[in-house]
């Protein structure tokens, strides 16, 4: 099993982007009443701090590789190397090359609406990490740290994250 795992506060951004995108989701009129929902565990998909607390008990598990949407994004050629080697498939470097860049973010945008129709530009909206500093207040954002802090502090998964690096910077 391969476990993706992103930062906490680009998971609710992208989320609260998407669900604005879907009609079968609920929308929300502002950030805050999205942020609101984020952290009372009001999701259509559950609580995220959850879903990493009950994945946790699973990080040492040698079937499971843990890799973050970061890991992936600083270093695409390292992560897809690591996630071959995981699943023992042998890649030559232009095999290696190939996956590299026809999962680039930016090669699945482009062929989104192939991929998914008509949700491609929902599911596909930007591909960056840090976004969350276009929503979050500084309010916002000790919150969600506290919330971290209270489900994760002390586990694989809280480190995996480094927490400190891509959330608090």
């Amino acid at each position: 099993i391969l476990l993706l795992l992103r930062n906490p506060k680009d998971v609710a951004t992208s989320f609260y982007h998407f669900s604005n995108g879907i009609s079968t989701l609920p929308s929300y009129e502002t950030w805050d009443d999205f942020f609101v929902a984020f952290m009372t565990k009001k999701m259509a998909w559950g609580c995220y701090f959850e879903y990493l607390s009950k994945w946790n008990k699973y990080a040492d598990d040698e079937n499971i590789m843990t890799i973050t949407y970061e890991e992936l994004k600083e270093n695409p050629v390292l992560g897809v190397k690591n996630i071959a080697a995981f699943f023992g498939i042998p890649l030559t470097e232009k095999e290696l090359e190939s996956v590299v860049e026809r999962c680039s973010f930016q090669s699945m945008k482009k062929n989104s609406q192939k991929t998914h129709g008509a949700f491609g530009n929902i599911f596909f909206r930007k591909g960056g990490v840090s976004d969350w500093k276009n929503l979050f207040s500084e309010d916002r954002n000790e919150k969600m740290d506290k919330a971290f802090e209270e489900h994760m502090r002390g586990t694989k998964l809280g480190a995996k994250l480094k927490y400190d690096v891509y959330c608090k910077a």
